[in-house]
């Protein structure tokens, strides 16, 4: 087994983990980004950034590759779309073997895992999964143009992706289970304000259905109780995300009941020289520049600790 030896492990390439490797390799230390994904997170994902400090707009993608190139003339080492095959972090040297044919070790590692969507986990929702059912609009927004869809959510990202897909869209119907909405004020008045966009508030849908591809969804009323049927060409699903601490569950990590990982105020874990940055945190915001002030953060740290 190939054996590579680093300063710091980053596992993850999203915002946090990005950022952390920018300050560690600027640092002199050697560092490596693992991700078993796409680098950039989901912030690769979103349609279009406008409230990231001193950039007036840029796109998800283009900001990701912004921040990997930095990284990498610093220095850092970046691996995209691996396996972790086993994590051990208890050890004062930790390891992590990828692909099953290469260990990677390190004296610290920060953990930015991010997030994933979250599921209605409703009938017909895997069926459909890429049938008609989308979780990110910036991947799957131009195959709808001029048809009519469906945001489900009621918080900043399922509004500003609503109205991005109203430019594909010829209507876009925002359905919400409450009677307001969770956004920012600017996010709601400038929904509301788009004439290309309807809401169905108090509701939750039960079911997708279809033959090939998703034709129709069924959703309930909670007020009322009744249940309704409504034609759909597709059906994007934004209701937040899911910590991706699935591989953390098989260590001595501690995670609170909805599977983040808890730190104290320097971004250290309960393991001694493991620290977390960014979505997979016991957090209550999550933005782009909370993930940016963490990888800052757990770096920062994670230098003073091997340094000591």
């Amino acid at each position: 087994m190939e054996v590579k030896e680093y300063d710091v492990i980053v596992l993850g390439g999203g915002p946090a983990g990005l950022t952390a490797g920018i300050y560690l390799a600027r640092a002199k230390a050697k560092a490596v980004v693992l991700d078993s994904g796409t680098i950039g997170g989901q912030t690769v994902l979103t349609y279009e950034v406008a409230n990231y400090p001193g950039v007036e707009m840029t796109s998800g993608y283009q900001l990701s590759s912004t921040m990997r190139n930095q990284a990498i003339s610093f220095g850092c080492d970046i691996i995209s779309n691996i396996s972790i095959s086993e994590l051990d972090l208890n050890n004062e040297r930790k390891s992590v073997i990828v692909n099953g044919n290469t260990l990677y070790t390190s004296k610290s590692v920060i953990l930015a895992t991010g997030g994933q969507s979250r599921r209605l986990n409703v009938p017909g929702e895997a069926e459909f999964k890429g049938r008609g059912i989308s979780y990110c609009a910036t991947c799957d927004g131009d195959f709808f143009q001029d048809k009519e869809i469906v945001v489900v959510g009621g918080g900043n990202s399922a509004l500003e992706e609503a109205d991005s897909l109203t430019k594909f869209a010829s209507k876009v119907t925002v359905l919400h289970e409450f009677d307001h909405f969770q956004a920012f004020e600017h996010a709601i008045e400038k929904a509301k304000s788009n004439p290309k966009i309807e809401f169905i508030m108090n509701s939750h849908i039960t079911g997708f259905n279809g033959d090939d591809k998703l034709t129709k969804i069924t959703y309930k009323d909670l007020v009322t109780g009744k249940t309704f049927e409504k034609a759909v060409d597709g059906v994007f699903i934004f209701i937040g995300y899911m910590a991706n601490t699935e591989k953390l569950k098989q260590t001595s990590v501690k995670l609170n009941d909805r599977g983040e990982v808890t730190t104290n105020e320097n971004l250290e874990t309960n393991i001694k020289g493991v620290y977390a940055a960014g979505d997979n945190r016991a957090v209550k915001y999550r933005q782009i520049t909370t993930a940016v002030a963490d990888g800052t953060v757990a770096a920062l740290n994670s230098l003073e600790f091997i340094n000591s």
